[in-house]
């Protein structure tokens, strides 16, 4: 009888435990977290921006204001889905700089149309295609664990997307959200997918001293490292100097130097020759990526979600 009373009373503590998420032989066992969520806070917020061009200083509805930056940042007759997706990032941009840095803080607003200090902005692109997209993801954030992410983006991302260490130097902590993934890029034009620019020995030095760096001659270029998706993180001039390459891109001009996704430099006469793939950075969001997978029929909210993993899209605002 006493043996029965003790298998009874095993069978119910183990119960017991196995309820309250331990375990008579594991111990305490995990439950796997799932995302925080914030429940919808309301009313559409009005922002006050900072109209570069006249250096007014605006007030207009939050939607508004996205609908000039999707129409300053992509062209205006992609796909609506494309279009879309670009509008949940430039929505979250703005809300992750609201509520970290409190927008533009030197202007006094919450945002400006200034691409150099906030985002791209064109009132006069906005047509019924934009405004769609706009609406259809209206109140649109991507979040992880509950707060607004860093949405970067680039024009094409050359096939694989850049970690954010790797694109732009970036020194703060690797943000989860942010990893080398594949990108479909084959819609780009041509001088996009594959490039070569050159330069001349004297642009090159002149770039090298804006990062602090004084060389007399340029004998050799060699890339000295490569991040996860092969782009050159470090490039070595005359054997001995080294310097970010992300870094060097910007110096040099990030319109002429396209990518750092190198296939090949080359130092001929009085020339740098670098050839390669994509257009910008290639953190985050490849917007040629977005056009292929909104043609494919991907929603706007999986076109964000194949460039930002583990996030969640919240719906802020009503």
């Amino acid at each position: 009888m006493r043996k029965r009373w003790f298998i009874v009373f095993a069978v119910l503590l183990a119960a017991a435990l196995a309820a309250s998420g331990c375990s008579l032989f594991k111990g305490p066992q995990q439950k796997p977290q799932a995302p925080q969520q914030k429940a919808v806070q309301g009313t559409e917020p009005t922002i006050t921006v900072y109209m570069h061009e006249t250096g007014e200083k605006k007030q207009m509805k939050m939607e508004d204001y996205i609908a000039g930056v999707v129409a300053g940042e992509m062209k205006s007759d992609w796909p609506v889905e494309a279009l879309a997706a670009q509008a949940i990032v430039a929505r979250t941009f703005t809300l992750e700089e609201i509520e970290t840095k409190g927008g533009v803080p030197d202007r006094g607003t919450q945002a400006s149309t200034d691409i150099k200090e906030f985002q791209a902005y064109s009132a006069k692109d906005v047509n019924d295609n934009v405004k769609k997209a706009v609406d259809m993801t209206r109140g649109m954030v991507a979040v992880y664990q509950g707060k607004p992410i860093r949405t970067w983006f680039h024009a094409s991302a050359g096939g694989i997307t850049a970690t954010a260490k790797e694109g732009l130097n970036f020194r703060e902590a690797e943000p989860p959200y942010i990893q080398s993934v594949q990108s479909p890029d084959d819609l780009a034009p041509a001088d996009v997918k594959n490039w070569t620019a050159s330069f001349g020995k004297a642009e090159v030095m002149a770039a090298l001293s804006k990062m602090g760096q004084k060389v007399t001659t340029v004998d050799s270029v060699d890339i000295a490292q490569k991040g996860p998706s092969g782009r050159a993180t470090s490039l070595v001039f005359n054997k001995t100097v080294q310097v970010s390459a992300p870094d060097f891109r910007v110096a040099i001009g990030s319109t002429e130097l396209k990518s750092m996704l190198l296939d090949k430099v080359a130092v001929e006469g009085d020339r740098v020759t670098f050839s390669g793939k994509g257009y910008g950075h290639g953190v985050g969001m490849s917007q040629w990526g977005a056009h292929k997978m909104a043609k494919d029929g991907k929603k706007p909210e999986e076109i964000v979600g194949h460039y930002f993993k583990g996030i969640t899209i919240e719906k802020r605002w009503q």
